[in-house]
């Protein structure tokens, strides 16, 4: 598979903020806009509440699509209680707007109460994707992701039950999430990968993400780094402050914005259920980080591997 680089936005759509940092060729057939957004926080804030508002997530989810989000990344198990990401999905959204690519994850479960269950089975995969068919109100999912669990050395039987829908016509693109180098090589050997979503940031990156990175780079593939913003609070960093004060930007969108700058094959998906926050995200597509800016930020990096 040769490099696919981010290319500019169509012209109809060059003036919408989440193009600003052009698009990727996902799969070699679905072009998206490289600022995406992640599902997960809809529900609820933390995987054990408070619940978000569930009308101000639906508008959430319609706005990011106004502002050019094309991408949308979700998973059955983003849920608490009774609201789901896959339901305020197919309320705000459904029927889909032609381009719009709707990704979403399979492999952990949780039960009603929330707890987790252990990785799925081959019978346990396939009755996940089905049930996202329904949940989400398609025929076809665009990419789903075989989401491995930390119990999971090797992914090849459950990718390959995936592979085996795929052929079937219910799953168009493959990706894998929370993967090193060896279990990629695994999945790849069954059937293509698209995307690799890791969990990385400015200050989690580690070498073997890095070699990942490059891997994807070099071939094509998509790279959807998780926890963009560290996962647990925008870091208060000394280098973070200094960089946003130079730009008049927040810390949040540096991050963002550092992730962009690294490959045009890493497409960002920050996750938000605020309307504040969710614009303030977008508006990182266009933010340019100088040298400077970049050699500044490349020291927490190293101080954090």
């Amino acid at each position: 598979m040769t490099t696919t680089p981010a290319s500019p936005a169509s012209p109809a759509n060059a003036a919408l903020p989440a193009n600003a940092a052009g698009t990727f060729l996902l799969g070699g057939d679905l072009p998206v806009s490289r600022m995406g957004f992640g599902a997960m926080k809809l529900p609820s804030r933390d995987w054990h509440g408070p619940a978000c508002d569930p009308e101000q997530s639906v508008r959430v989810l319609r706005r990011a699509v106004e502002l050019g989000v094309d991408h949308i990344d979700t998973a059955w198990f983003y849920f608490f209680r009774e609201v789901s990401a896959h339901g305020l999905i197919r309320r705000a959204l459904h029927p889909y707007r032609d381009g719009l690519v709707i990704a979403t994850k399979v492999g952990p479960g949780r039960d009603p109460e929330g707890r987790w269950l252990d990785p799925a089975d081959r019978e346990a995969l396939r009755a996940a994707v089905h049930r996202d068919l329904r949940e989400l109100g398609v025929d076809r999912l665009d990419v789903v992701h075989l989401r491995r669990m930390p119990s999971q050395s090797s992914i090849a039987e459950p990718f390959a039950a995936l592979a085996e829908l795929r052929e079937e016509g219910l799953i168009r693109h493959l990706g894998v999430s929370n993967v090193n180098e060896a279990q990629l090589a695994e999945a790849e050997a069954i059937a293509p990968v698209v995307t690799v979503q890791n969990k990385f940031s400015v200050l989690d990156r580690t070498a073997e993400q890095d070699r990942l990175l490059a891997d994807c780079t070099a071939r094509g593939i998509a790279f959807v780094p998780f926890y963009p913003l560290g996962g647990s609070g925008v870091p208060d960093h000394p280098a973070l402050r200094r960089v946003a004060e130079r730009h008049g930007a927040t810390r949040a969108q540096v991050m963002v914005a550092w992730l962009l700058a690294l490959s045009p094959s890493v497409l960002a998906i920050p996750g938000t259920s605020s309307p504040a926050h969710l614009e303030e995200n977008i508006a990182a597509a266009a933010l340019r980080l100088d040298a400077a800016d970049l050699a500044e930020l490349e020291k927490l990096t190293v101080s954090a591997k």
